[in-house]
């Protein structure tokens, strides 16, 4: 089975509305469920358990398995430096593939870099900029997002839509087929450009009481044609989605 697992990045960032810490109870837990489609030939959905910690401070916050300090802090705006976990990675012993099984290994890593948000009557703007510092990928990834919140009671729904943009480094290292793997496998040698992947997002939260929370969150990307093109890859599109339950102390 391959071992592919969703980008921390592409879910961890916009789902903390599944347990959004108010800021006069900046602590919440929780347990929470990911459900990851594997983009890889030979690989198998995954259903990954992950719990939910998210503090907010007026330095610091934490988001489940990402982490910042703020630059900058108002009511509207907020720019921090961060680090994420990129949990994506490919694991040839777990392909049924033959020729996928002869692949290298391409491992999780840490991206590190900086994050903005702006906050209006009209909506929000998110973005992040990061680049990986373990030197596994060396490539560089940029989210940019506008949502709407709608909030009816103790219901409140959020639509979005974005983009990500990954360097051909990134790329290349998760989707491309070097020459001595080529020779090894068969598979063709491939090496991707940078590219940009459009993507739609919704996420909801029903307050249970005025402590605990349930939330759900769901991303539809489509695959931009350097990935999808990658005779790594077996789709032109990827869901995602998160599920949880949350308390606020």
């Amino acid at each position: 089975m391959n071992r592919f697992k969703i980008s921390v990045l592409a879910l961890l960032l916009p789902v903390c509305g599944l347990a959004q810490a108010e800021q006069a109870h900046p602590l919440t837990l929780g347990a929470s469920v990911i459900y990851a489609e594997s983009p890889y030939k030979g690989g198998q959905d995954r259903y990954l358990p992950v719990p939910i910690i998210n503090y907010e401070g007026d330095s610091f916050w934490l988001r489940s398995l990402q982490g910042g300090y703020y630059l900058w802090k108002d009511p509207q705006n907020q720019l921090s430096l961060t680090l994420a976990g990129w949990a994506q990675q490919y694991d040839p012993d777990d392909n049924d593939l033959g020729a996928m099984k002869g692949l290298d290994k391409r491992r999780m890593t840490l991206m590190g870099g900086v994050e903005y948000r702006h906050l209006a009557d009209w909506g929000i703007v998110r973005t992040n900029l990061l680049g990986d510092v373990l030197d596994n990928s060396d490539g560089i990834v940029w989210d940019l997002s506008y949502l709407y919140r709608f909030d009816f009671g103790s219901f409140s729904v959020t639509p979005g839509i974005g983009a990500i943009w990954n360097s051909s480094n990134q790329n290349r290292y998760y989707y491309g087929v070097s020459g001595h793997e080529a020779a090894r496998t068969g598979i063709s040698r491939y090496q991707p450009d940078d590219s940009w992947s459009p993507y739609v997002e919704l996420s909801a939260n029903y307050r249970l009481t005025d402590r605990w929370n349930a939330g759900i969150y769901a991303r539809y990307t489509r695959l931009a044609d350097e990935i999808k093109d990658s005779p790594m890859v077996n789709q032109d599109s990827q869901l995602t989605a998160w599920t949880g339950i949350s308390y606020t102390f």
